[in-house]
């Protein structure tokens, strides 16, 4: 389908310590192949200038996405082959069919977006399929009267990062599960409607949104959980009507009816999944990560600010990795406690953990910069190591970034070339990859021999209208694979 065509669409989803990573190949933007060394000392990763990426999407003024996780279904009819789930806008409410696609932002601290889902055939080439809203907090939106009208400077943060994976299909369950990220007003809540996970509840919709980010807005973030068989139609989880209790309650897209109240997703203690530090609205950090199921367990691997760096201001405070297990993601409890695998990471740390393809180790995606003296300098980019076996220990062996680890620098960087403002600079941000349905890696079958397949959105590419009106709403997503041996093999 022409991208023209699609982008209508969208405007209308504790063992050993590996050795560290070698020196690479100083020529990483060259066509020779620039190689490092990971995997404790077993694999080598390399990438030259003909390894293969692409646009994965580049949405009109009035969209955007983010965290496009490529999930992979074990079966060939609907809802498969591949279903793509990402964060994408808000539906607009207000708007009319024959009005031209606006630009847009977020001007409320609730307002994320909306869980997008779209089916993609096996042959996956550089476009997102057309896709739908599925579960959104439905807040209206404030626009600027006319062009060059003064904007808030802020995106929202609210029911976000999605993460899909199977239910128990070993044992016979149906269900997909797809976890995200609410938030809950911490403090000095005066509001009796205010939504402990980011909904509006007893609202009138008429009625004129609150400021972006007040003093007072103090906020946590909260995993909330919703369900389903066919990544159209969704349960969220939710409390019972006397408020004790937990239930599946069906979501109706497109504003018809009272939509539900996520529950948060609680952990073995009875203690909600939450955040370690509140912060106003659009600075909340932690939670985000990755789902993977290695023999029938989940393991949830996110990062988290440090409990200690609470005080200090939030784009200051460092995060560490943690691990949370479960047997059943139905259960009424369903995380174990957090235990810490890494610590410190530098602020606004994004890692993703899966099993690798055809390999008994863990894959470990994270923000980075490249180190000073590579080519192009310390820009960001995405870099990636692997453990030497499924130890989870192993995860936290791993040597993530070279001190100080504040600079958040690494030599196991991909060495990514598209996107970028032209100028020198990129923005890596919200990564993920395609998984298989228990969120290991996978890749498409037109790249058989490739190790994975990564996404990416980068807020300071061009967006398609020409205009900065917003960090988020009309920046492309970008796409990329790796190529990854084991070191002796022929």
């Amino acid at each position: 389908m022409p991208v023209a065509a699609l982008l209508g669409a969208f405007a209308l989803g504790i063992v050993a310590a590996p050795a560290p990573v070698s020196a690479r190949a100083a020529s990483a933007e060259a066509s020779a192949p620039s190689c490092y060394v990971t995997g404790g000392g077993g694999l080598e990763i390399c990438r030259d200038g003909a390894e293969a990426e692409g646009v994965l999407i580049a949405p009109a003024p009035c969209a955007f996405v983010r965290g496009v996780q490529i999930l992979r279904l074990p079966r060939a009819e609907a809802p498969g082959p591949l279903q793509m789930i990402f964060q994408g806008q808000s539906p607009l409410s207000s708007r009319r069919r024959d009005e031209p696609c606006p630009e847009r932002r977020a001007t409320d601290s609730r307002d994320a977006g909306s869980l997008r889902t779209g089916r993609s055939p096996e042959a996956l080439a550089t476009t997102l399929p057309p896709s739908a809203d599925r579960f959104s907090v439905d807040l209206p939106e404030e626009r600027a009267a006319k062009r060059g009208a003064s904007e808030p400077a802020a995106e929202g943060i609210g029911p976000r990062d999605p993460i899909a994976v199977s239910g128990r299909d070993w044992a016979g369950e149906a269900y997909s599960y797809v976890f995200l990220l609410g938030q809950e007003r911490v403090g000095g809540n005066t509001d009796p409607d205010a939504e402990p996970t980011g909904g509006r509840r007893g609202r009138h919709r008429a009625e004129r949104d609150e400021p972006a980010a007040q003093p007072a807005d103090i906020r946590r973030r909260v995993q909330i959980a919703a369900r389903t068989v066919d990544f159209q139609t969704f349960e969220i989880r939710t409390r019972t009507s006397d408020g004790y209790g937990l239930t599946w309650t069906p979501f109706t897209p497109g504003g018809r009816g009272t939509p539900p109240n996520p529950a948060p997703v609680v952990d073995e203690s009875g203690k909600p999944v939450a955040s370690s530090c509140p912060a106003p609205a659009f600075e909340t950090h932690g939670l985000a990560g990755s789902i993977s199921i290695v023999d029938r367990t989940y393991h949830y691997v996110y990062t988290d600010v440090l409990p200690e760096d609470c005080g200090l201001a939030p784009e200051k405070r460092r995060t560490a990795l943690y691990l949370r297990t479960s047997k059943d993601l139905s259960a009424s409890k369903v995380w174990s406690a957090a235990k810490q695998l890494a610590a410190p990471l530098p602020p606004g740390s994004l890692v993703r953990v899966a099993r690798a393809k055809g390999m008994q180790r863990w894959a470990v995606s994270y923000t980075c910069q490249r180190p000073a003296n590579a080519p192009g300098g310390p820009v960001a980019d995405i870099c990636l190591q692997y453990t030497p076996d499924l130890n989870l220990d192993g995860i936290g062996a791993l040597t993530l970034y070279a001190d100080p680890v504040e600079a958040g620098r690494s030599p196991a960087y991909l060495g990514l070339r598209s996107g970028g403002d032209g100028s020198g600079r990129f923005d890596r941000s919200a990564h993920f990859w395609m998984t298989d349905a228990q969120g290991n890696l996978d890749t498409p079958s037109i790249y058989p021999g490739k190790a994975g397949y990564l996404t990416w959105l980068d807020r300071l590419a061009p967006t398609a209208s020409g205009r900065d009106t917003s960090s988020l709403y009309g920046r492309p997503v970008y796409w990329a694979t790796w190529t990854v041996r084991r070191i002796g093999a022929q």
